[in-house]
Parts: C-alpha cells; structure tokens; sequence
C-alpha cells in the first residue's frame, strides 16, 4: 500500500509533464529541402534509378545543381552567367573583369569588408590568392554546392547570390558576395 501511495504522485506528475521540445538543427547543418508539387513525382522509387547506358553522372548532377538554384534562388541561367564570367576573369587575371562580377561591400576572409573597386584592385592579390584561383578554376558549375545564403565555390573560398533589384524582387542580380 505504501509504495502505490508513491507512485501514484509520481505517475501523475508523469502524466502531466510537457515533451521536451525538438532539437535545434546543428548550425552546420544542411537546410531542409522545399519540396515544390510541380517538381516532385506522385510516386517516387523507393531506390534511385539507374542510369542509363552511356549518360555523364556531371550531366545528372548539373542539372540537380541547377533544379536546386531554381528551387531555392531563381533564375539558375543568371547564376550559371556570373560564375563563369568570374571563373574566366579570375583564370585569366583580368583585374577589371574580376571587378565586374562582385557587389560591395564584399565580404573577405577575416570577417572584413571591401568597400569598393579602388580598394579592392589595391588589395587584389590579398584577395585573390591562389588557393582562390585553385578552387574557381577546378570547379564544375554543375556541381556547386547551393541553399539559402547562395552559391558556393570550391569549399566555401567564393560565393555568389542574388539581390531584389525592385519591391517585388521580379527582377535580382547576381554577383560575388564573398571571397575567402
């Protein structure tokens, strides 16, 4: 009898007691996927399909890359646009070129800030290093990583995203928002 006079508050406290709440997503961690009802089939294979006898797998993944901009950014053809005038200009070490790719103020490593063309072609090769030039010139567009904040190339060294250009955003530009 004494032990079910113990349980019972115990039992009741229990019972009234709020679940813990979920856990906050890792800082790290991806975003989760928006699923769109135009983009996604009625049924999906539980398995991927295979791919068919002589399709490029950089094929298959460009054209994820570029459903993901769509999906999250817009226009994937402005962005495809920018990154591979950047990845020329800075390939070929057109300074000016390079200039016309990025918005200011453009974020660099080190938390600072590049406030304009002057100071930027003053700084250049403290911003485009060569770990920069090796990340640009090694990556395929098709296989850039992409979410909310933008494009990123190589492993973070660049990225690119859009701004709303007018109150109902139907028209953006696209430029380089940081380099690293």
């Amino acid at each position: 009898m004494r032990t079910i006079a113990v349980l019972i508050p115990a039992l009741l406290l229990a019972a009234c007691s709020q679940p813990a709440p979920p856990a906050e997503p890792a800082v790290d961690a991806p975003p989760p996927m928006e699923a769109s009802a135009a983009a996604t089939p009625a049924a999906e294979p539980a398995m991927p399909a295979a791919e068919p006898a002589g399709a490029a797998p950089a094929e298959v993944s460009a054209e994820d890359a570029r459903a993901r901009i769509e999906t999250l950014l817009g226009d994937a053809a402005q962005y495809e646009k920018v990154f591979n005038a950047f990845r020329t200009a800075v390939v070929g070490g057109d300074r000016a070129a390079v200039v016309e790719e990025v918005r200011f103020p453009l974020n660099i490593s080190g938390g600072k800030k590049i406030t304009g063309p002057g100071e930027f072609q003053r700084n250049y090769e403290k911003i485009i290093t060569p770990a920069v030039v090796k990340a640009v010139s090694g990556q395929d567009f098709g296989k850039v990583f992409v979410n909310q904040q933008g494009v990123m190339i190589g492993d973070g060294q660049v990225w690119l995203n859009g701004q709303c250009l007018d109150q109902a955003c139907t028209k953006t530009e696209v430029k380089v928002i940081t380099i690293q």
